[in-house]
C-alpha cells in the first residue's frame, strides 16, 4: 500500500495531502482508480490444468530435483553417451503436472536446436516429450577443419550489410553443434556460432548470431536476436516494434526493453488481458477495425519512452531497476480516456469514442509512463499545485518523446493529443504555448490555482516549459504555429527544448518532493539549472524569466517588470509571528489620472524564513483587498516577486498598502520594499 504524506511544523498551515490506498492512479483526463484481480479469469478452463502460482523458492526447489534426476531422465529417454541434459526451467499446473525445459550438450558442447520438453505427471512419470529437433546425435566429429578467424571475419560481413560498424565480435566463435534451419541433411553438424553486436541501419540494436560450418566455412544460418516486428500503427504510420519469437509465433514482448509487453483487454474492465500473438510478426493494419492497431500504437509508445529516459535522461525503466511496464488496450467499451496505476505497474488504453480514436498516440503513451517515472521519483501528490505539477510533467515529457521519435507521421509539437481527436473536432486536449485555448486551462499561477482539476492547474507549468524551450510569441514549428504570451508582458528568450527538458527532469528527480507546488517548483528548477549551467548562465536567467512569464518569481533582472510610472515603498516592516496582527507597507500615488490599469504590477520584496506561513493581499483605495499570496505549505524562504493585478476597478490616485499576516508559528521576517507600476 503508498500512502503519501506530508510533513509539517506544529502550527503552520499545510496544503492537504491526497492519502490512496493499493496504488496511485492518474488518468489523461480524469483520476480514475482501477482494481485488478489477482489473476485473470480462466471460466471453461480444466482447474487442474490451470499453471500453479510457484513462488521463487518452490520453483528453485523445482529445478534442483529436476537437475537431480537429470541422469536418469536422460537415461529414460534412450540419450547417448555424450548426450547430457541441461536444466533451463520447470513449471507446474495445478494438478502437479510439471513441464521440465531442457537444453542438450554433446561432448562438451552445447547443442544449439536440442532442447526439449518433458512432461511428467504428479508421480513423476513422463507423459510427453517435446523436441526441437528430431534428429539423434550421434557420431558428430568434434574436430574443425576451420579456424574460429574465418567465422568471425563472415559475421563480421554480414553485420556490416546490415548496418553494424563493430569490427570485432561482441562473443568470439565458439564451438557448438547445430541441429537448426541449415544443418546438412537435417544431421547435426559441428559449427561456430558468432555473435555481433552495434546498431542496425535504422538504430535497432543488432545481436547478430552467425552459425558457420567448422568443416566448409560455409555459413549454415543466421539471425537477429533482438526481434523487431512490423507495426502498422494508426497514429505514426509503419513502424518497427520490439518483439520475441516463441516456436513458430510471435508475441509483443519487447525483450530488449525490459520485456514490456502489450496485452488485448478486449473490452474489458480488470484483469491483464491476453499477451497479444501472431504468426506473421506483422501487427495491425493502420485502421482501428483491426484490434492489432491500437497495440501497435501503444508498444510503439512504450518503446519510445523506453528509449528516450535511458538515452536522454540515463534512466533505465519507469523505476529505473531495467524492469518494462506493461500496456493494456482497449479497455472498456468506448473508454474516453487513459491512464496509469502503480499497483498493476501498468498502463492502460480506451478506444475513445464510438471505440474509433484510441488513446494510443506517441505523446499520450508517453505521458501515461512518465506518471509511473514520477511516481518513482519526486512522487509529487495527485491533488493541488503539486497534481498540476504531476500532470504537467507528463504532458512536458509526453511532448518530449514525441519530438525525440522523430516521426514523419506524428511530428513532434507542443499540443497534447492532438492525433486522437477526443473533442470530436480536430483539436487538440492541451496546449502548451497558450493553455487556456482548451477552454479551462490556466496560462498563469495565481493564488487559488491549487483548487483547479490538476488537468488544467498544470497550465502553468506547461506554458513555463514551452516559454523556457522556445520563448514568447509568435513561433512556427514543423507546420504548428504557436503565440504565446506572458503574464507581465516582457519576451522570454527560449534556451531549447532539449535543454529545458534536462533541467525539468533533473528538478523532478532530484529536487522535487511529494508536495513540491509552483513556488517550489520554481525553486527546484533553479537549483537544477544552477547545477547543471551555472547561476550566472543564460540557462539560469531564462529559467527565472520563464516562472515571470507565468507570474511565478521575479525576472531575472530584478522586480521592476518594465518602463511605467513608478511608487515605491522600501521602509522595512516587522512581521510578527504567528498569532500576530497583519501589518502594512503603503505608497500614495499621485499624478496618475482616471482608473487603475488591468495590468497593474505589484512588486513585493519579503524577506521571511517560510514564505508559507505569509498570506499577502494588495489593498487598493477603495479598500477592496487582492489576494496575492495564500498560506499553504511551502517550506522555502522569501517572496521576491512582480505580481500583475486587474485593478481597473480602483481610482489609480490615492493610498495603496501591502497587507501581510504570518498564520503559521516558529519563523519570522520583514516585508523588504513595496512597488507599483502603472505602465
Amino acid at each position: 500500500m503508498r500512502k503519501n504524506t506530508t510533513s509539517h511544523r506544529p502550527g503552520s498551515p499545510r496544503r492537504r495531502a491526497t492519502a490512496i490506498a493499493a496504488g496511485t492512479v492518474a488518468a489523461l483526463l480524469t483520476v480514475t482508480f482501477q482494481t485488478l484481480p489477482a489473476t485473470a479469469d480462466a471460466t471453461g478452463a480444466d482447474p487442474g490444468s490451470l499453471p500453479a502460482k510457484l513462488s521463487p523458492a518452490k520453483r528453485a526447489e523445482l529445478i534442483r530435483e529436476a537437475n537431480a534426476g537429470k541422469a536418469d531422465t536422460a537415461k529414460d529417454l534412450g540419450l547417448g553417451k555424450q548426450e547430457k541434459l541441461v536444466v533451463r526451467d520447470v513449471l507446474q499446473d495445478k494438478d502437479g503436472t510439471t513441464h521440465t525445459r531442457y537444453e542438450r550438450t554433446y561432448g562438451g558442447l552445447p547443442v544449439l536446436g536440442g532442447d526439449l520438453i518433458v512432461e511428467a505427471t504428479k508421480s513423476g512419470k513422463a507423459k510427453d516429450v517435446t523436441k526441437a529437433a528430431k534428429a539423434d546425435l550421434k557420431n558428430v566429429d568434434t574436430t574443425p577443419d576451420v579456424k574460429p578467424a574465418t567465422a568471425e571475419t563472415q559475421a563480421l560481413k554480414l553485420a556490416k550489410a546490415d548496418g553494424s560498424k563493430k569490427t570485432e565480435a561482441d562473443k568470439a566463435p565458439r564451438k557448438v553443434v547445430w541441429l537448426g534451419q541449415g544443418a546438412t541433411k537435417g544431421q547435426p553438424t559441428l559449427a561456430y556460432e558468432t555473435v555481433v553486436g552495434g546498431l542496425q541501419h535504422d538504430g535497432t540494436p543488432n545481436q547478430l548470431h552467425v552459425i558457420t560450418d567448422a568443416s566448409t566455412g560455409k555459413k549454415l544460418h543466421e539471425w537477429q536476436a533482438i526481434e523487431t516486428g512490423t507495426g502498422n500503427t494508426q497514429y505514426s504510420g509503419t513502424v518497427t516494434l520490439g518483439t520475441a519469437q516463441s516456436g513458430s509465433s510471435y508475441t509483443l514482448n519487447d525483450t530488449t526493453r525490459g520485456a514490456h509487453k502489450t496485452y488485448n483487454l478486449n473490452r474489458g474492465t480488470s484483469g491483464t488481458g491476453t499477451l497479444y500473438s501472431g504468426a506473421d510478426d506483422v501487427w495491425g493494419n493502420s485502421a482501428a477495425t483491426n484490434t492489432e492497431t491500437a497495440a501497435a500504437d501503444a508498444h510503439y509508445g512504450a518503446a519510445l519512452t523506453w528509449d528516450y529516459y535511458k538515452n536522454v535522461q540515463g534512466r533505465s525503466g519507469i523505476r529505473g531497476d531495467g524492469v518494462g511496464a506493461y500496456s493494456r488496450v482497449h479497455y472498456g467499451n468506448a473508454y474516453v480516456n487513459a491512464f496509469w496505476d502503480d499497483s498493476c505497474f501498468c498502463m492502460t488504453y480506451g478506444d475513445g469514442t464510438s471505440n474509433t480514436h484510441p488513446l494510443t498516440s506517441i505523446d499520450v503513451a508517453a505521458h501515461e509512463m512518465t506518471h509511473g517515472v514520477t511516481s518513482n521519483t519526486a512522487g509529487l501528490n495527485y491533488s493541488g499545485e503539486s497534481g498540476g505539477l504531476n500532470e504537467a510533467t507528463s504532458d512536458i515529457f509526453g511532448s518530449t518523446v514525441e519530438f525525440y521519435a522523430n516521426n514523419s507521421t506524428d511530428v513532434g509539437d507542443y499540443l497534447i493529443g492532438e492525433k486522437i481527436n477526443i473533442n470530436g473536432n480536430g483539436t487538440p486536449l492541451r496546449y502548451m504555448d497558450k493553455p487556456s485555448k482548451d477552454g479551462a486551462s490556466k496560462d498563469a499561477w495565481y493564488s487559488g490555482i491549487g483548487g483547479v482539476d490538476v488537468h488544467y492547474s498544470s497550465g502553468p507549468a506547461n506554458h513555463f516549459f514551452y516559454l523556457l524551450s522556445e520563448g514568447s510569441g509568435t513561433k512556427t514549428i514543423n507546420g504548428v504555429t504557436y503565440n504565446s504570451p506572458t503574464s507581465d508582458g516582457l519576451p522570454v528568450t527560449g534556451i531549447g527544448r532539449d535543454k529545458a527538458a534536462l533541467i525539468w527532469f533533473k528538478a523532478l528527480s532530484t529536487k522535487f518532493t511529494s508536495t513540491t507546488n509552483y513556488a517550489g517548483a520554481r525553486t527546484g528548477t533553479l537549483a537544477a539549472a544552477g547545477e547543471l549551467y551555472g547561476t550566472t548562465s543564460a540557462e539560469y536567467k531564462a529559467v527565472q524569466d520563464a516562472w515571470a512569464g507565468v507570474a511565478v518569481g521575479a525576472r531575472s533582472g530584478g522586480g521592476d517588470p518594465g518602463t511605467g510610472k513608478t511608487f515605491t515603498n522600501d521602509a522595512n516592516v516587522t512581521i510578527p509571528d504567528s498569532p500576530g496582527a497583519a501589518v502594512t507597507s503603503s505608497v500614495a500615488v499621485t499624478g496618475v489620472s482616471g482608473a487603475a490599469p488591468s495590468t497593474l504590477k505589484v512588486g513585493v520584496d519579503i524577506v521571511h524564513t517560510w514564505s508559507g506561513d505569509l498570506q499577502v493581499d494588495l489593498v487598493g483605495p477603495s479598500g477592496r483587498t487582492y489576494r496575492l499570496h495564500s498560506s499553504a505549505y511551502d517550506p522555502t524562504p522569501n517572496i521576491q516577486t512582480t505580481y500583475t493585478v486587474n485593478a481597473s476597478a480602483e481610482t489609480a490616485n490615492g493610498t495603496w498598502k501591502l497587507k501581510v499576516q504570518d498564520l503559521g508559528q516558529q519563523d519570522t521576517g520583514y516585508i523588504n520594499s513595496f512597488k507599483l507600476t502603472f505602465p
